[in-house]
């Protein structure tokens, strides 16, 4: 018990950590319907542990406000009604102080259901939160990084990076023979549930880069005209191309006759060598026709994961950036962005969704979405397994979203 309750410290100190740049102006906004502000998500994942873990750990528990049931729950229709998502926003009560007040309410409560010991069941739900806290953490910098890209003043989270642009690595590719694989989590330690069960899929002979594709890659396609070729393209992204007007990655600015990309730490140029970042499947898929490749899906994806190289940039390394690639065999598979893979987010064979509310945590979302891999420089080092599988629609574009190719 003493480990979860380190584990559940840590998470909710890294939250906090991740907020305390941010100005109370800044936690309030909410720049388009899939971004949250960060107030909201400061107050969702306390939620989550007032709803799941004190309700049943501490005998007689009343929530501090009985409002937050619905303010701040996200999409259990098992636990009631929810706040309409598109309209976070307009929360400006309960204040950023009365939020940062809840937190502390709710972790001097943990403090005491640890103090009296959860059981076997309950552990495993604070093990759930701990895991869904950090996919916020996530959330909260994309979130935000969003809101930021919106204010003319180019607002910086922190300080810029010192490093400047380079040219980038060659890639090569790495070769796998046809056979049976099993894929999906196995063996002991946390997962979610939409890793399994562990199944056999058949992979026929393929090829995966030795790195995925670079800044300096996605200016030779827009140079080409890729934005303009519609062989390229599937229909819904062709039309995605004109309705919102995409001539590059998401957060790119013409800077000139060359571009600028808006980060987290401000404006800066176009690094060649760094993951291109903010791209859509449809985007995705695009260049890779382009190159004369395709996407992997997730289980060519996870098969050469096994033989990863150097990681990128984590959220642990506190650069909230890609960070340049380097040479070496399947270099950043893991952090710098997530990969689009060419997989819909579907159930593996055997899935079932855990019973109660915890069951409408992934399994309510396997359909219209594409599978992403590996985690991005706002992920934690610690939360991402060759398993995991991320997913967002084909046309979302505010993730850290990029690509690896295979043939």
């Amino acid at each position: 018990m003493s480990d979860l309750r380190a584990r559940y410290r840590d998470v909710r100190a890294l939250t906090a950590e991740l907020a305390a740049p941010l100005a109370p102006e800044d936690m309030v906004v909410q720049s388009m319907p899939d971004v949250s502000p960060t107030k909201w998500h400061l107050a969702h994942t306390t939620w989550f542990f007032e709803t799941f873990v004190l309700a049943k750990a501490l005998p007689g528990y009343e929530p501090l406000d009985p409002a937050y049931a619905v303010l701040f729950n996200s999409y259990y229709n098992t636990v009631g009604e929810q706040f309409p998502r598109p309209r976070r926003g307009l929360l400006s009560r309960p204040t950023v102080a009365e939020v940062q007040a809840y937190r502390a309410h709710v972790d001097a409560k943990m403090e005491a259901a640890f103090d009296a010991g959860l059981d076997e069941a309950l552990a495993a739900v604070v093990e759930v939160g701990c895991h869904h806290e950090e996919q916020h953490q996530e959330l909260l910098l994309t979130d935000i990084k969003h809101v930021f890209a919106q204010n003319p003043l180019h607002p910086r989270y922190l300080p810029a990076l010192e490093d400047g642009p380079r040219e980038s690595p060659t890639p090569s590719w790495c070769s796998y023979e046809e056979g049976v694989r099993e894929i999906g989590f196995a063996g002991e330690g946390f997962h979610f549930d939409n890793e399994g069960p562990r199944h056999r899929v058949f992979l026929d002979a393929f090829e995966i880069a030795s790195r995925p594709v670079t800044c300096g890659d996605w200016l030779a396609f827009m140079e080409d005209g890729g934005y303009a070729k519609h062989a390229l393209w599937h229909s819904e992204g062709w039309a995605a191309v004109h309705e919102q007007g995409w001539e590059a990655p998401g957060y790119w600015k013409r800077d000139g006759d060359g571009w600028k990309v808006f980060t987290l730490r401000g404006l800066r140029p176009v690094d060649p060598a760094e993951p291109v970042a903010h791209v859509s499947w449809f985007e995705a898929s695009a260049y890779a026709e382009w190159a004369g490749a395709r996407l992997p899906p997730e289980a060519e994806w996870e098969g050469a994961a096994a033989d990863a190289g150097a990681d990128g940039a984590f959220v642990d390394d506190r650069r909230f950036h890609p960070a340049p690639t380097r040479d070496g065999a399947l270099h950043g598979m893991f952090g710098d962005t997530w990969e689009w893979t060419a997989s819909p987010y579907v159930p593996y064979p055997g899935y079932r969704p855990l019973p109660g509310a915890l069951g409408e945590y992934n399994g309510k979302f396997m359909a219209n979405q594409y599978v992403l891999r590996g985690g991005a420089c706002t992920t934690r080092r610690a939360h991402v397994r060759p398993t995991y599988r991320n997913f967002f629609p084909s046309t979302a574009r505010w993730q850290l979203s990029g690509l690896r190719l295979a043939r």
